[in-house]
């Protein structure tokens, strides 16, 4: 198992670095729905989309004040060990005596206060919107051992005339642990919710990004609002 290095001047580094390039490379991340506040530990369920969703994540655990984690598969941690740094954890799923461990430590983890585990239950990048969902058992698992508040996340990334895409996040109501038809149907609601989204009429924007050129135009020629 490779657990999380959070901390230290290379941690600090990444973090400067991932809001840098975040920030360059979207419009902006925006939030429809009430993100959970309070110290307790909560589980944090989302669709697995896109290449960009680790660093979205972090992005989205600054700007709600929380002590974020997200588990990874092994083998792709050790591709991407450097995002450890940034609270990445691992787990085989194939393998039972790691899967325990892993469990435990993200258990430990949860304890802590204003902690949040990311966990992405389909296991891999599928489509967006595509339904029904097939969701891993691991994540009713996971929820059972913590008893923490889970929330489901809806992820989209969606281009609203504008040169650079805005990230799209739709929260759920959170609910306790339960089976996994559970958060089927907690993780489906707001994946249909956000997928109907035709404007960003309603989200609030928690981090903004670079602006396109007809933005830079606008304000050079003293149009912008």
């Amino acid at each position: 198992m490779i657990r999380d290095a959070k901390g230290g001047p290379f941690g600090w580094a990444l973090d400067a670095y991932i809001g840098w390039k975040f920030r360059s490379a979207f419009r902006g991340l925006w939030v429809r729905g009430t993100l959970p506040t309070g110290d307790e530990g909560r589980l944090v369920y989302l669709n697995h989309c896109n290449w960009w969703d680790g660093f979205m994540l972090h992005q989205l655990g600054r700007a709600a004040g929380w002590d974020s984690y997200c588990l990874m598969e092994e083998e792709n941690l050790r591709r991407y060990r450097f995002l450890a740094r940034i609270g990445a954890f691992s787990i085989r799923r194939k393998d039972a005596v790691s899967s325990v461990e892993s469990l435990r430590y993200a258990k430990a983890l949860l304890r802590r206060p204003r902690s949040a585990l990311y966990v992405f239950p389909e296991g891999e990048h599928r489509p967006f919107g595509v339904l029904p969902l097939q969701l891993e058992r691991g994540v009713e698992l996971l929820a059972r051992v913590s008893k923490v508040e889970c929330v489901p996340i809806a992820v989209r990334y969606a281009f609203f005339e504008h040169e650079r895409p805005d990230v799209l996040l739709e929260v759920g109501t959170p609910h306790p642990p339960g089976p996994l038809a559970l958060f089927q149907q907690g993780l489906e609601s707001v994946v249909k919710r956000v997928a109907a989204a035709t404007s960003l009429e309603g989200f609030t924007q928690k981090v903004s990004g670079a602006r396109g050129v007809a933005e830079r135009w606008d304000a050079a020629r003293g149009l912008a609002p």
